[in-house]
């Protein structure tokens, strides 16, 4: 009967690592599969075209130069390798301003031949229109679509998914304002992370530590939204102050909110790794002369260092998908941060704030998901480099 009960559990954890590991797959297979779908999708809004002049010889214009056209940036064909003439933009909301109510038709039966005239009688003209008021296509130029390119998306600089007629959907700022955060989160944690560490494992007494630990380890339970109010009413306001800021919701806001969020992985990985030391390595190093801060810091900290690492990556691991937090206090402005001072956006922030907003299947949400697959990335990385300098270090 035992060995049937055995057998029976057995299975049970079998079956449950089988669940967990498919689960785990059909999750990361969903991912990609939404996520690859936004190249297949075209730059130009589904059911509308650009149409020129048929005197108008240009072939294709990237995403970028039709939202600069529209933005009025670019006002002359010559500067995307057309002839000298200046740029005329057309939208269906522009014929009210060339045609009254009564030459369009009640049900606007006339719109197709009144937009037809306008654009064979203009040479600069481009219009943005419905594919259906295109009703004669060999008196005009339907400018060539194309699809949404790798380059748009990773090298592009412009994060601006609801543009019309063109989309902007470049990564760059989200990616360079989730590393740039993490960056300077690190830089901030890591100082203070050691130190406590060093601290609880070296100086502090047995009272001390038995105090001092659970407090540190209940700061990881707390939820990210909290910090996020914390980092609102109390962080941007004393680095808008010190630094003298119009804004406080900063770049480095973000990162000293992240960098409090991370500190309790770092500090406990980091302490448990110190601990570990063996209490003959410390006793020779004294019974050689040394210090107990050289004992500290040229063997308990090398000994260490393996922990300490993985401690340090964790901890930002856990803080750099974080969403609430940093979407309350970094300002939210895709734009490519110079400096640590200025409003940026991460990825995960703008999944957050955007997701619920996207049109499902749509090419806004598939660059969302595509954003996920990113972070998924990075967080791969992160975790490669744990156990690589965990197992360098045994």
């Amino acid at each position: 009967m035992k060995k049937v009960f055995e057998k029976i559990v057995e299975g049970i954890l079998t079956c449950s690592g089988y669940i967990t590991s498919i689960t785990i797959l059909l999750i990361v297979a969903f991912l990609f599969t939404e996520a690859f779908g936004l190249f297949s999708n075209k730059v130009i809004e589904d059911g509308y075209v650009l149409v020129l002049n048929k005197e108008n010889k240009i072939g294709k214009l990237s995403s970028r130069e039709i939202k600069d056209i529209f933005d009025e940036e670019i006002v002359n064909w010559k500067e995307v390798g057309g002839k000298d003439l200046p740029i005329k933009l057309f939208r269906l909301e522009d014929l009210t301003a060339y045609y009254s109510e009564v030459e369009l038709g009640e049900s606007y039966e006339f719109a197709s031949s009144k937009i037809e005239t306008l654009i064979k009688d203009d040479p600069g003209i481009i219009a943005f229109i419905p594919r259906k008021f295109v009703e004669n296509p060999q008196n005009v130029r339907v400018l060539e679509d194309q699809t949404i390119s790798l380059k748009e998306v990773f090298a592009g600089t412009e994060w601006f998914p609801t543009a019309t007629p063109a989309p902007q959907f470049g990564f760059l700022p989200l990616i360079t304002g989730t590393l740039w955060v993490s960056f300077f989160a690190i830089l901030i944690a890591l100082p203070f992370g050691l130190s406590v560490s060093i601290y609880m494992s070296e100086i502090a007494t047995p009272r001390v530590r038995s105090i001092l630990k659970p407090l540190i380890e209940l700061l990881s339970g707390i939820p990210s939204v909290v910090y996020g109010f914390f980092g609102l009413i109390v962080i941007v306001p004393i680095i808008q102050k010190v630094f003298n800021l119009p804004v406080g919701e900063t770049g480095l806001s973000g990162s000293v909110v992240l960098a409090i969020m991370a500190l309790p992985t770092i500090i406990t990985v980091a302490e448990d790794a110190m601990r570990n030391c063996p209490r003959t390595m410390r006793e020779a190093s004294l019974a050689l002369g040394a210090s107990r801060w050289q004992t500290i810091y040229k063997v308990v900290v090398p000994f260490s260092i393996s922990g300490i690492t993985s401690g340090v990556v964790l901890g930002i691991g856990r803080a750099i998908g974080e969403t609430m937090a940093v979407l309350m206090v970094t300002g939210n402005a895709a734009v490519i941060p110079v400096s640590i001072l200025e409003p940026l956006r991460t990825i995960p922030a703008t999944i957050a704030a955007e997701l619920g907003e996207a049109p499902s299947g749509g090419a806004h949400y598939q660059a969302l998901f595509m954003l996920g697959v990113v972070l998924f990335f990075i967080t791969l990385i992160i975790n490669s480099c744990v156990e690589y300098v965990s197992s360098k270090n045994k």
